[in-house]
């Protein structure tokens, strides 16, 4: 059996697994939704003012700081955002950028964007607001001043904290004023992937390419909200935002997410249309295109153009942050080198016929890349994955 079709049946099986027949989110008792046209009128409610845990997408309210401090010239588009010891200890998700180092504001943002970076988060809003506990303080008091009366921030990722919550309608509301308030750096929620040092890092939205019409917006998982997903979508010149909480899995949230979708769309007059959501189109379903002989290309999302008075955006982000170099070797005579030990002065003298046999080192296994799988967090460690 070839490695190739090893893989496509191991993502037939994944699938398989994790696409449940007949999953019911609403019974799940985390759950929360909401569906918003673009003037704010409601098309579908459930438990939208409940308190809930926001995982990663408070990291949507981090960068509506960002994009404000940008805007208001506190944040130069050169500036870089540098990794503190604190920022690097963050659990994963994360860059993995270690203490000192910067990067690029830019790829900051797409880091937390795609990634849902923790670490970088966590630096952003050390660069904003001194500390982490500063710039949470800072988050939840611009947030009231949005209408989201029912947030609160205690960090800038979204990592378990009991006190740190949210609603359904103050997500979707978040969502809504991203696009209002900062309609060209809403563009780099629609990014699908970008490269990093050489890496090619996935957004973990995956409705961004599953769902027709889906142009962001941010994902969100820990072990307490469940999954978790702020979505907007446009079709014949109609915005729809929603946003969903609580889900088991993210193909059950995204599910439930479509069908909201859907029918919030019909209901305003756009025809329903056959097959809009095709989860073989996510992130995960490329595992199983790959494995054909002809695999496509990554599908990149229309980047963002220009964030106020910045150079126009690459089309893709690249390496600004290199490694620690290596000391140059330094080449000395015979007069300043430094004397051969005994052993090494016997090795000069024996014939090499004599000398013993050296073992032979083992050739180095190569690495094989492998597809992003979903986490899944250790008993009693909670994690932040989407």
């Amino acid at each position: 059996m070839t490695f190739r079709a090893i893989r496509l049946g191991l993502a037939l099986a994944f699938f398989a697994v994790a696409i449940p027949a007949h999953a019911d989110i609403t019974n799940r008792a985390n759950y929360a939704a909401i569906l918003l046209d673009s003037r704010g009128q409601v098309l579908h409610q459930a438990n939208a003012d409940e308190p809930r845990f926001p995982a990663s997408l408070t990291k949507m309210m981090t960068l509506y700081m960002l994009f404000e401090a940008m805007r208001d010239g506190r944040v130069q588009p050169d500036a870089r955002i540098t990794m503190s010891a604190e920022a690097a200890t963050r659990p994963p998700s994360k860059l993995g950028l270690p203490a000192g180092y910067s990067l690029a504001l830019e790829d900051a943002i797409l880091a937390v964007v795609t990634r849902s970076a923790n670490d970088v988060a966590a630096a952003i809003a050390e660069h904003l607001g001194g500390t982490e506990e500063r710039f949470a303080q800072m988050m939840t008091q611009r947030a009231r001043s949005l209408g989201m009366t029912r947030s609160t921030f205690r960090n800038a990722s979204g990592l378990p904290d009991a006190e740190q919550r949210t609603t359904a309608r103050d997500m979707a509301l978040l969502g809504s004023r991203l696009q209002a308030d900062f309609p060209r750096q809403y563009a780099y929620f629609s990014t699908t992937a970008f490269r990093w040092n050489n890496r090619q890092i996935h957004n973990h939205n995956h409705m961004l390419s599953a769902y027709d019409g889906m142009d962001g917006i941010k994902t969100g998982y820990t072990r307490w909200s469940g999954f978790n997903i702020v979505t907007s979508a446009r079709r014949d010149g109609v915005r729809l935002i929603g946003a969903v909480m609580g889900g088991s899995s993210w193909v059950e949230r995204d599910r439930h997410m479509a069908e909201l979708m859907d029918d919030g769309f019909q209901r305003v007059g756009v025809a329903r249309r056959a097959n809009s959501y095709d989860v073989m189109q996510t992130n995960r379903g490329s595992m199983a295109r790959e494995a054909q002989p002809r695999a496509p290309a990554v599908r990149m999302a229309a980047q963002p153009r220009v964030m106020a008075s910045a150079p126009p955006v690459r089309p893709v982000a690249q390496p600004l942050v290199r490694g620690p170099r290596q000391p140059p070797t330094v080449l000395t005579s015979s007069s300043t080198r430094p004397p051969a030990t005994a052993q090494q002065q016997r090795q000069a003298t024996t014939p090499a016929a004599n000398r013993p046999a050296q073992p032979a080192r083992p050739m180095p296994r190569p690495a094989v890349a492998q597809e992003p799988r979903p986490l899944t967090p250790a008993p009693g460690r909670p994690v932040t994955r989407t």
